[in-house]
This record gives C-alpha cells, sequence and structure tokens, in this order.
C-alpha cells in the first residue's frame, strides 16, 4: 500500500468524514438551533457511486479511517448499499457512523450485515423533557433502543457522544457514566464547541475538560489517564479510567485543541472537502467528478491540496479575544456549507 501523503505540519492524510446527506430529524441546540435551514440541492448531492470513487481515490493516498455522518446519515436511504460498497475498498480498515440514534433500531443489523464496523450514537441527555427542550424531539426512547438494537446486532464497540453544556446537562456525567457502563457502551464527552450552527455559542457554556475531570472525581475517586498507542494516538478523545477499570474519553476541542496531530478531514454530501473544522472554504471536488477528471487527476488535485495544509482552525481560535459565535446566522444563511450539518463532525 502507498504511504500516506502528510501535510505542511507532517499530519498524515488518513481520516475522512463523509458526509452522505445535510438533512437532519433533530434541531440541537449546539447544531441547528433555528427554524429554518438552507439546504443543499438534491441534483448536488453525490450519489453512491460518486461517494464510493472519492474514498476509492482518498484510500490510494492514506485513508484508512471512513466515517460515514451527515446531517443525520440514516436519512439517506438505502445506507446499507453505500456500506458494502465502501467495506469492499481493500485499504479501508476502518468504516464507521455517527447517527443520532432515532433510526438505529430499524437499520442496525442491516448496517452491520453490509459491513459497517463501529456505531457512535449521540446522547446528550438521560431525561426525555430535556431533550424535548434542546433539540425538539420527543423521540428519546427511540435513542436508547437504537443503542440497544447496535449492541444486539453485533457491534462491540459502541460509543456514546455527549456535548456537555454548562446549566443544560453538566449535572448528568455521571448517570451517563453508568448508563454507557449498563449498555457496554463507552462515553465521549465533548466540549462545547463554537462552530457551524452554534450561534447561541458563549465561552461561559464550556464545561472544560478539567472541570468534567474534577467533577468525575468527586463522585467516583482518582482518574488515571489511558495511554493512547497506534492509531488511538491520533483520536481525538482523550481517555481515561475510574477506580473500578470503567473507560470514557473526553474530546477537548475548545480548552486544549489536538489539531497538531489532526490527521482527519470531511467531505460534505454535495462533494465539498474541507481540511479543518474551522475552514472559512473547502475544495469544490464534485465539478471534476462530474466533469471526466480520472481518477489520477483528483488524486493530484487532493494530494497538493493536503501537501499544502496548514490548518489548525481551533489552536488560532483559542487566541481569540472576547471569543463568540463563529458565525451569524445571516452569515450561515449566506452559505450553507458552513453548517455543521452540511460540513459533518
Amino acid at each position: 500500500m502507498p504511504d500516506a501523503v502528510h501535510d505542511a505540519f507532517q499530519r498524515p492524510l488518513a481520516s475522512l468524514r463523509l458526509s452522505v446527506t445535510d438533512r437532519c430529524n433533530l434541531r440541537c441546540r449546539y447544531c441547528m438551533p433555528e427554524d429554518e435551514y438552507v439546504w443543499l440541492p438534491r441534483a448536488s448531492i453525490l450519489t453512491f457511486e460518486e461517494l464510493d470513487r472519492v474514498v476509492r481515490v482518498f484510500s490510494t493516498l492514506g485513508v484508512r479511517k471512513v466515517r460515514l455522518t451527515g446531517g443525520e446519515p440514516l436519512l439517506r436511504h438505502d445506507l446499507p448499499a453505500l456500506v458494502r460498497m465502501i467495506a469492499r475498498i481493500p485499504q479501508i480498515e476502518d468504516l464507521a457512523l455517527t447517527t443520532n440514534g432515532l433510526l438505529l433500531a430499524k437499520q442496525a443489523a442491516a448496517l452491520r450485515a453490509a459491513g459497517l464496523q463501529r456505531v457512535t450514537v449521540s446522547l446528550d441527555t438521560l431525561r426525555p423533557e430535556r431533550m424535548l427542550a434542546f433539540a425538539k424531539s420527543a423521540r428519546h426512547g427511540d435513542v436508547l433502543a437504537g443503542i440497544r438494537a447496535a449492541r444486539d446486532a453485533g457491534f462491540e464497540h459502541v460509543k456514546l457522544n455527549s456535548v456537555v453544556i454548562r446549566g443544560f446537562n453538566d449535572d448528568e456525567l455521571g448517570d451517563l457514566v453508568e448508563f454507557g457502563r449498563a449498555e457496554g457502551a463507552e462515553l465521549r464527552f465533548i466540549e462545547y464547541m463554537d462552530v457551524g450552527g452554534a450561534t447561541h455559542w458563549s465561552m461561559d457554556q464550556v464545561v472544560s475538560q478539567r472541570d468534567m475531570l474534577e467533577a468525575l472525581t468527586r463522585r467516583y475517586g482518582p482518574i488515571a489517564p489511558v495511554a493512547q498507542t497506534g492509531g488511538d494516538a491520533r483520536a481525538p478523545a482523550e481517555r481515561f479510567r475510574l477506580p473500578d477499570g470503567t473507560t470514557f474519553g473526553i474530546i477537548a476541542s475548545v480548552t486544549a485543541p489536538f489539531c497538531r496531530t489532526c490527521d482527519r478531514s470531511r467531505v460534505t454530501a454535495d462533494g465539498t472537502w474541507f481540511l479543518c473544522l474551522y475552514a472559512g472554504r473547502g475544495v469544490d471536488l464534485r465539478a471534476p467528478l462530474r466533469g471526466g477528471a480520472s481518477d489520477d487527476d483528483l488524486a493530484a488535485l487532493i494530494r497538493a491540496t493536503w501537501q499544502g495544509r496548514t490548518d489548525r482552525g481551533a489552536e488560532a481560535r483559542l487566541g481569540v479575544a472576547d471569543r463568540g459565535a463563529l458565525y451569524r446566522i445571516d452569515s450561515l444563511r449566506a452559505d450553507p456549507h458552513r453548517e455543521m450539518h452540511t460540513r459533518g463532525g
């Protein structure tokens, strides 16, 4: 296999987030808090064949991990068909999915049979009334059913993502850990980020990694870091172990960014490639895809772009005085590619 392409800071092109839709069936405050949105034109959305080709080209340049995202990826009709296509690519060693879980119970078995290896489910609260207020959905039970269906379908490494926001769910950290333990899933606590549609973001709502560890230490006692080795060394989450051996992770993107080891980029459902979650603009891959470019042409474009990459967006945000939300509503509506539900997490 060819060696991975490296950027200006010697970060490899190794992990690809592939968004399959910009649509979502939740309206979470940290991502889609508004009532109206500008959607990508349906004709611009890449077909499964085009998405498969994109992954194949990226795989020749070093990508070994692919994560299907959205929006809510399970809204894309017949997603197991795309999973089967990508699972056949020899270089792809890790094929995962991030979902809000609402539709997972019905699709978990088919996704596993198609070759999906890992599932991450967003679970910000264990209280249905909080989900209703925060995400405008009364389907909390469907999320829990999806988590259990993933386990029953044979997914061995189910992860649960919880964005922690002060005054919303920061009193549930221990309860979420206990739920994960009971369900055989590992928690990933995520600092509330000022990206995309987080138009109501403010620094005082961020619960830092230090604050989370202090809260969990008060409940459980001493917490030890887990050494990250191999591919895990570039994972965004730092992992920790409770005294009884239970593990969990924290993604401290706001207070302790991992830019210097970041090997991931993301392609939107309409083929725009973003090299950083904070990037102001992306690279159009759809035009060459549909304009007759060969795989070698696409690979040359991707290689040259990545080799010139100097993005360290989260670190740059650390130095912003009076830091607020990255975008205002009018700015998001002017360019839907700035939205998290378009860009993918």
